[in-house]
Formats: C-alpha cells, structure tokens, sequence
C-alpha cells in the first residue's frame, strides 16, 4: 500500500514545524526520515498515524485520503511506534501484544484463536517469546521496544511507521529490527537519527532540515558529504561496506586536522 504525502504543512502557537513535504512510499519499500533534531521527522509521521492533523495539504493511504478514514478503518490499515508510547501499567507482554487485535474485535468480545496464533508469532517475531508471562514493568527500555513493536506487528497492517525504532537498542537487536522491517514486505516509514542505520535499512532517505526536506532519493544519493556537511555541520567520508557495499559514512569536525601515520 502506497503512503503520499502531498504540500503537508503543520502550524502550532504561531510557528510553522514543517512546510510542504511531499514524498511517497511506495508499496513495500521503505523509507526514511533523517536530519537533526527539530528538523519535523517527528511531525510529519504525527500526520501519518493522526496523531496530527495537518494545517495544509493531505496525506493518502493506497490512494484514499486518511481524513476520509474512520480510526478504525486507518488502525486496519496503519500502525506505528512512537516514542512517547509508555506503559506504565502492569500489563504481562502477552496482554500487551494482544491490544495489536483490538480494531478486529467487535465491542466486548474476547480473543480469537486466531488473535492468539498471530500475537505468538509476533512476539516470536521480535525475539520476545519467553517474555510472554512478564510483567512490561520488569523489561528494559530494549525489551519494551520490542515488545511495542510485536504489538504493532500483531496489528496485520500493510503500512508500518516508526519513530526512532531502535532507541534503546544495543547494536545486535537494532539490526535484528531493521532486518524485520525490511523483510516483512510492509510499506515502511521511519525516523532514524543513526545515518548509517538509515543507509542501510532504507531504499530511500529523505533529509529534512528546518521542517523542509532538502535532498532525497536512494541513500547514495541523498546523503552526500555536501548535504550533510548543510544539514548537520560536520564533515562527512564515504565509504562502501564491505559486506554489503552500502554506503556508510564516518564523520569528523570540519575544524580537526588528522597527522598523517
């Protein structure tokens, strides 16, 4: 399922957050947001999973504007992880994967077979099965993330947003996480800080700055040593990885000279 955004622009107290961003998601890839902070990643996905209503222009979910969607009809559709979703209650993570399957479920009706079937598999999903009985209270930052994240994977949504997906991640289970996202065939839009993460989870990175997208395209192209010396004030070098030849970049003040060895 597609995901388009079209001249979105969010006005708040008087001061424009973001202004015109277009792009498009296109069935099953997936696609990313960097720049710095306060540069409106964070608000433009808000507008996708409606947590905001834009002040200008439209978003559209496999062609179908969202403000024609009821919320439960867009919950079918589209899931996110945030970063301000907390879980301060003592729910076991089973319970808490479980609230994935509340938009299929008539009112006051229990879980299915079938809930129960794709909740397990989400949780294997994440790595997160022998948590099952667990109270979310007693997990680490890591753990809840993944367990939020199996949450919206029980979903069944055909579009995935992620706001900063690895935080709190040692490096194993952000990999783990990336490599879930991009095999899982959904269409995929996140928010990423860590620019190598983004080089090489997504196949294509938008670079926002001052709530504008400045560059855009396949990484190799968008992350260029001129854009991010714009966009983030530091100089970057490129080098393909040696696995995978993506393109990952090492960074340094443009004001540190290096002696020669």
């Amino acid at each position: 399922m597609d995901v388009e955004l079209h001249g979105v622009a969010v006005t708040a107290a008087g001061r424009q957050l973001i202004e015109d961003i277009s792009l498009t998601a296109e069935s099953g890839t997936v696609v990313g947001l960097v720049g710095p902070n306060g540069s409106g990643k964070s608000t433009t996905l808000r507008c996708v999973y409606r947590a905001l209503r834009p002040s200008a222009g439209l978003v559209r979910l496999g062609g179908v504007a969202l403000a024609e969607l009821t919320n439960g009809q867009s919950a079918r559709k589209l899931a996110a992880l945030t970063q301000d979703q907390h879980t301060e209650f003592d729910f076991t993570v089973a319970e808490v994967v479980a609230m994935g399957r509340l938009p299929y479920r008539r009112a006051l009706a229990g879980a299915t077979a079938e809930d129960r079937a794709i909740c397990a598999e989400a949780l294997a999903s994440v790595g997160m099965s022998a948590f099952e009985h667990r109270s979310v209270l007693t997990l680490s930052g890591g753990e809840r993330q993944r367990v939020l994240l199996a949450r919206a994977l029980a979903q069944r949504p055909r579009v995935l947003v992620l706001d900063e997906p690895t935080n709190h991640l040692d490096i194993r289970h952000q990999l783990d996480v990336l490599r879930l996202v991009r095999r899982s065939g959904l269409t995929v839009l996140t928010a990423l800080h860590d620019l190598n993460l983004a080089a090489a989870a997504c196949d294509t990175v938008h670079v926002l700055d001052g709530g504008r997208i400045v560059a855009g395209g396949a990484p190799v192209d968008a992350l260029t040593p001129e854009v991010i010396a714009r966009v983030f004030g530091v100089r970057a070098h490129i080098v393909p990885h040696p696995a995978s030849g993506v393109p990952q970049l090492l960074f340094d003040h443009f004001d540190e000279e290096f002696a020669d060895a």
